[in-house]
């Protein structure tokens, strides 16, 4: 798409729900919005934006902010800045779809079914198999750091900040316990995806099961030292994350 597409109108869109690593809110930032405009596709692939001066003045912020704005999306691959030749959309293919806040702008976008099984993938194809390096390698401490977020997240619920948390620590515990750097580098990633899905699934409604009993039996695999247990029950564990998932999509 390299012609000229028409301008849009900068939209406000709802704050995100969760602290990012850095300590920055993604709540109301200009990079947020224009990356869910990109994300649904109203500012579509190949879109090129006006100069930087027209367009700052369009929205009405500063060509500072502008500047870093698009600096963030092209970190990204969302956007790609040349001098002289301007900024436009990126093909999806080069966008960097892991990234942790890129994650939580498809979900401030409205994730599809695609997105989400894509992810959900991801996560079948990774955690599996960490589960079972954990069972083999994982020491006593990472054991009674797995068994204390699980009684966190027994004791507050995924429906609160410190539920969640406990439940993101123990899944980082876990593939902690692989001991495989490049596992370990995937765990911003699938911690971002955890979060942001548990969120997804509860947020017009209650849970429509509770996840603990799930996460019970890959914390005594792995405290067992079972790797195929450990193994059979993260598949599951993830199974029904992606029914729950679905079912909260299809009640929109």
């Amino acid at each position: 798409m390299d012609r000229q597409i028409k301008s849009f109108a900068l939209k406000p869109v709802a704050g995100a729900l969760i602290q990012q690593g850095n300590g920055k809110r993604l709540r109301g930032s200009l990079a947020q919005q224009l990356a869910v405009q990109i994300l649904t596709g109203e500012l579509p692939e190949g879109h090129m934006f006006p100069g930087e001066i027209e367009y700052a003045e369009q929205i009405g912020i500063s060509r500072s902010a502008l500047r870093e704005a698009f600096r963030t999306l092209s970190a990204k691959g969302l956007v790609d800045s040349r001098p002289k030749a301007g900024t436009r959309v990126s093909p999806r293919r080069q966008w960097s779809l892991l990234d942790p806040d890129l994650l939580a702008w498809q979900f401030e976008a409205e994730p599809s079914l695609k997105f989400l099984h894509d992810l959900f993938e991801l996560r079948m194809i990774v955690e599996p198999s960490a589960a079972e390096l954990a069972a083999e390698r994982r020491t006593e401490e990472q054991v009674q750091a797995m068994r204390s977020a699980l009684d966190a997240m027994a004791r507050h619920g995924l429906a609160t900040d410190a539920g969640r948390l406990a439940d993101q620590q123990f899944h980082m515990i876990m593939l902690e316990a692989s001991r495989n750097d490049a596992v370990i580098a995937l765990a911003s990633s699938i911690m971002a995806a955890i979060a942001w899905t548990t969120i997804y699934k509860q947020r017009k409604r209650e849970l429509p099961r509770d996840p603990i009993p799930d996460h019970r039996a890959l914390f005594d695999a792995v405290a067992a030292g079972d790797p195929r247990a450990a193994r059979a029950a993260m598949a599951e564990l993830i199974r029904l994350a992606l029914i729950d998932t679905e079912i909260s999509l299809q009640s929109d």
